[in-house]
């Protein structure tokens, strides 16, 4: 019997050790992969002219959710849409990262409640620190820490980006050297503040130069696209815009819902962005802008990301992307369409960051010329970040507002 225990008690064991290497080792990079998959399917015949284009370019991306999954960023690995050698190879000289802090069960893009949290299960089983565990401040400080670790240790290959300051020191240096590039970080919903706008601080602290109010639920600053209520700001979430505006945290208009995203646009004293998506005129799904929308972001100066997954462009074609920014081009100029990928978002693609090419050849196609696909890849996104990063009082807010308003070309157009 005492035989029989005993190796009774060693199975047990060895049962868990191998449920834990599972768990722990196993699936977290099975799952991602599985998560961010990046299909075989056709794509497009790369130009000589692309080839040359593409290397002249400054590409900014405004939005990946890499710095979600265990894996770090500088190791190169054949799974996931997203890291810094292939960053470096697809040209990129500027990659907003987002932090992604809560995800409900079973998220889609009609409805969700705010009542459960895939992203506590994930933390445990990627052995994330156990501050990390159960708050979503501490995740979001986590995440900011973690890009900062990574440019720490690239020997000045990636660089932080925090203020207009640091843009031109990255355009010095890459003007040395094509393989330098910048980083900025932002979030994917403020409920990662818990209702305590000190966190805003903190976070600010931790490089936090970018925000959306609301992720797949909504929270106490406003409604989501995809949550029950679907509302406007709350006061919280006044109270958190113009304290962003102050600050020099550029506001993100992805994920919120139409309320919302009316009333962000009609207090905006700085150019706001929405980060990643698509436009109804060309994907009829609820989380991408109509018209009237993409006229508000243009309205205060802002810029409009555009992805290359099924929910922002209906497909996974380049084409279809570059139709969509087209589309933005058409109604409202060049200076308001930019790449917002959601690389490591949880979609699929048919192309990673290193195949950026895709997105150049497309637009070529579309018939842009070569100016317009400099401000597409990159320069529009130079332009909001020097606007938007340097901290302004009230007083400056509001003049800079005033001069917004005088541009108006045509008085006699709507204003949202």
């Amino acid at each position: 019997m005492r035989k029989f225990l005993k190796w009774t008690g060693i199975s047990v064991i060895l049962a868990l050790l191998v449920a834990a290497l599972y768990v722990f080792v196993i699936l977290p990079p099975k799952f991602e992969a599985e998560a961010n998959l990046v299909t075989d399917e056709t794509l497009l015949e790369i130009s000589a002219e692309a080839k040359a284009l593409h290397q002249e370019l400054f590409i900014g991306d405004m939005h990946s959710d890499t710095l979600l999954w265990k894996r770090e960023l500088d190791d190169a690995v054949d799974y996931g849409q997203m890291d810094l050698p292939r960053l470096q190879q697809g040209n990129v000289g500027l990659q907003i990262f987002s932090s992604v802090t809560k995800t409900p069960k079973g998220q889609n893009y009609d409805s969700n409640s705010a009542d459960s949290d895939n992203i506590t299960l994930l933390a445990i089983a990627q052995l994330q620190p156990m501050r990390t565990w159960f708050s979503r401040f501490e995740r979001m400080a986590w995440h900011g820490a973690r890009l900062e670790a990574v440019a720490k240790r690239s020997d000045g290959q990636l660089r932080l980006i925090r203020s207009p300051q640091d843009i031109d020191a990255l355009l010095a240096a890459r003007a040395k050297d094509g393989r330098i590039m910048g980083a900025l970080f932002s979030g994917e919903g403020l409920h990662s503040l818990e209702g305590d706008i000190a966190n805003l601080d903190r976070l600010y602290a931790k490089g936090l130069r970018m925000s959306g109010f609301t992720h797949f639920f909504d929270n106490k600053l406003a409604g989501s696209m995809h949550g029950e209520e679907k509302g406007a700001l709350t006061d919280f979430g006044r109270q958190v815009m113009d304290r962003m505006e102050e600050m020099g945290i550029i506001i993100d208009i992805a994920h919120a819902s139409h309320p919302a995203v009316a009333e962000i646009i009609s207090r905006a004293r700085r150019p706001i962005v929405s980060s990643h998506g698509g436009v109804q005129a060309t994907c009829d799904v609820n989380r991408n802008l109509s018209d009237e929308e993409i006229r508000g972001v243009a309205f205060t100066g802002g810029l409009i990301g555009i992805g290359y997954w099924e929910g922002a462009i209906c497909s996974t074609d380049p084409v279809d992307a570059a139709r969509a920014m087209k589309h933005v081009r058409d109604l409202v100029g060049i200076d308001h369409v930019g790449l917002g990928s959601d690389f490591d978002g949880y979609v699929t693609t048919r192309f990673d960051t290193s195949q950026l090419l895709q997105v150049t050849q497309a637009l070529l196609n579309e018939g842009f010329s070569k100016e317009e696909i400099r401000a597409v890849m990159g320069g529009n996104l130079l332009r909001i970040l020097r606007a938007g990063l340097q901290p302004m009082t009230p007083t400056q807010l509001q003049i800079a507002k005033d001069e917004q308003m005088n541009l108006i070309v045509d008085p006699a157009e709507p204003i949202p």
